[in-house]
């Protein structure tokens, strides 16, 4: 979040006041990792190769601050694609920065081999997209623990880019909804778990380049936290699936616990439209993602959740779960209305997506 309203809105355009309503992805408690559905994937048992160029801000635990920012960029020439990435890769002391390209990197200008799987953000069910706050040829994540560090990153020299969207966000135990956030991610600290979920790996049919990159979803998200706040907490547990108190399944002790979603075949426990059970597929397979959650307030009507994810596999990970989401009873009280499909550069000896240019 920022204190300035300036600092969350498009470059040059007024915060946009639209009611709050309908339509989201994963807000809690979505499911852990298994290994991808794709032909030419190994088996959870195959030994992975590693891959050592990547970008941190990932699989790390989430910082208090976080900035995102999207430019596009202003220049046709590689040489000074490779200058505005060197800038936006130089350290700063107590600051995360993490690198990811969208779709519209790839067009004609620098004759990049584009992500397999990457494509402009598609609009789902109840979204309503504003261009204004939506895709971007780079997108920039800088995480801290305070602030000032963040702005500090971002007034430096950014050379042949232009902002299109940026928004700031702070990471908490708990989401504005009131629920625990983060519960049901994968162990971060599983390296084996990190390769087959979350890092694109040798054998992917992807370009060389894309080994040690992952794909990153941006979702902004209006929430209607006046309307939320005044239904019951049961009627709340009902629409998310868990416990608000310790974020355990209903009908469970532990958050940690896995809903049996086939000894309630009716919905009883957990109701059959609930947040978690539209997450989860229906073969019970979890789905590769790893969540992060951000709260914005862009002004005292205007506040939600920036939701970030990361997966191996765009389709198998965000896609498939948004797809499952319609008709959720979370529906009404959630709006998306920006973001992005993005690709975290791999890092790189000098600069983060090196290889891409290489």
């Amino acid at each position: 979040m920022s204190e300035n309203e300036d600092a969350g809105r498009p470059a040059g355009q007024a915060v946009d006041r639209r009611a709050l309503l309908l339509g989201a992805a994963g807000l809690a408690g979505l499911a852990g990792c298994g290994a991808p559905d794709r032909a030419g994937a190994p088996n959870a048992a195959a030994p992975v190769r590693p891959v050592v160029d990547r970008q941190s801000g990932v699989v790390e635990p989430a910082r208090t601050e976080t900035e995102f920012v999207a430019f596009d960029v202003t220049t046709r020439d590689r040489a000074e694609l490779a200058e505005a990435l060197r800038a936006l890769s130089a350290p700063a002391p107590g600051v995360t920065m993490t690198i990811a390209a969208g779709a519209s990197l790839f067009d004609a200008r620098f004759g990049i081999a584009r992500p397999r799987l990457l494509t402009p953000m598609p609009s789902f069910r109840n979204d309503v997209l504003d261009p204004r706050w939506c895709h971007g040829d780079l997108l920039v994540q800088v995480g801290a623990d305070s602030r000032q560090a963040i702005a500090a990153v971002l007034a430096r020299r950014q050379p042949h880019l232009k902002a299109r969207w940026r928004i700031s966000g702070t990471h908490g135990e708990r989401n504005l909804l009131g629920f625990k956030e983060g519960v049901g991610n994968p162990d971060t600290t599983n390296a084996e778990l990190m390769d087959r979920c979350v890092w694109v790996q040798p054998y992917d049919e992807e370009p060389a380049w894309c080994r040690g990159g992952t794909y990153q979803v941006v979702r902004l998200i209006r929430l209607a936290v006046a309307a939320w706040d005044a239904q019951p907490t049961r009627v709340q547990e009902r629409v998310i699936g868990r416990r608000r108190d310790t974020g355990a399944v209903l009908g469970e002790s532990g958050e940690k616990d896995v809903p049996r979603f086939a000894a309630d075949p009716k919905g009883a426990v957990i109701p059959l439209d609930a947040h978690i059970r539209r997450a989860y597929p229906h073969s019970g397979r979890v789905r590769p993602i790893l969540r992060r959650g951000h709260s914005y307030r862009l002004a005292e009507t205007d506040t939600g959740q920036i939701f970030v994810c990361f997966q191996r596999d765009l389709e198998v990970g965000f896609a498939a779960i948004q797809r499952g989401l319609a008709g959720e009873a979370l529906e009404r009280f959630v709006r998306p209305f920006g973001g992005g499909y993005y690709f975290v550069l791999p890092g790189g000896a000098e600069f983060a997506g090196q290889a891409m240019l290489a």
